[in-house]
Order: C-alpha cells, then structure tokens, then sequence
C-alpha cells in the first residue's frame, strides 16, 4: 500500500498524474551500485505506473538485478509541481506492444510518426516496467511563484 504523503491527496496526486503528459524519472541501481536514471514515458491507473522500454536496453538489466526504484514526475516550466517516491517494479513482456501503443496515443497523439514506426517495428521485442510505489511525496510551488 503506499503512504501518501505532500500537499496532495490521492485522488489530487491521480489527476495530476493522468493529466499531465511529462516522463517519468526512473533512477535504479547498475550492478556495480552506483545510480542509473532514465526518463520513460508513462501512464497511471489505479496507484501503479506502466512504462515501457525495449526489451534490450541496459535500463531492463539494471531493473532485474534489483527492483527497488527511485521516481519523480514533474512539470518543467512555472508553477514547479509533481511527485517522487520510491517503490518496486517488475518487468514483463508488452504483448503486442500494446502499451507502447498507449503511450504513443498519450505523448505523441498517435502512432503515425516516422519515431512511432520505429518503435513499433515487429523486429523491436518491447517490455512493459510497472512501478508500485512505497512512498508517493506530492509538492507544488505555485502559491510560492505567484
């Protein structure tokens, strides 16, 4: 279950989280222990994170060495807002890329880019990460930049 913490309540933290089409900030352990952090795009339902990468990316590696995970989502320009925590993933195969179809839908407006193509390519084996967080910290700057 995660502990809600910050100036948000949960269902504020959802509609941000759904509202709000920036990446997901992943950052992991390399086997060597020292930090790795990777900007994934994603969606959010029901308290969990989807983010899918390609199946063989160092990032997958990384992930099933050691599932324990730090996050941030936040917005880049004024009022600075958003969330981090930490929590746990797995990793699973994205059977027919349909995730990655989703979050082409939701960053990119559909899947008819040349960058769309690519990912979608059937040579391209895709994985589907889901982050359940442990601690979700919600924080929001706009009263402070008035």
């Amino acid at each position: 279950m995660t502990d809600f913490r910050g100036v948000w309540d949960e269902s504020a933290v959802a509609e941000f989280l759904t509202d709000t089409a920036v990446p997901l900030r992943l950052t992991t352990h390399r086997p060597d222990g020292t930090l790795w952090t990777v900007a994934l795009w994603y969606e959010y339902d029901n308290g969990v994170f989807a983010c899918a990468t390609g199946a063989d990316a160092d990032l997958v590696r990384f992930l099933r060495g050691d599932s324990h995970v730090a996050f941030d989502v936040s917005v880049n320009d004024p009022p600075y807002r958003g969330v981090r925590g930490n929590g746990t993933v797995t990793v699973d195969p994205d059977d027919g890329k349909q995730l990655l179809r989703s979050l082409l839908e939701r960053y990119l407006g559909g899947t008819d880019s040349a960058l769309a193509g690519r990912l979608l390519d059937d040579d391209r084996e895709e994985v589907r990460i889901e982050l359940r967080p442990d601690e979700l910290y919600s924080w929001d700057y706009s009263q402070r930049m008035k």
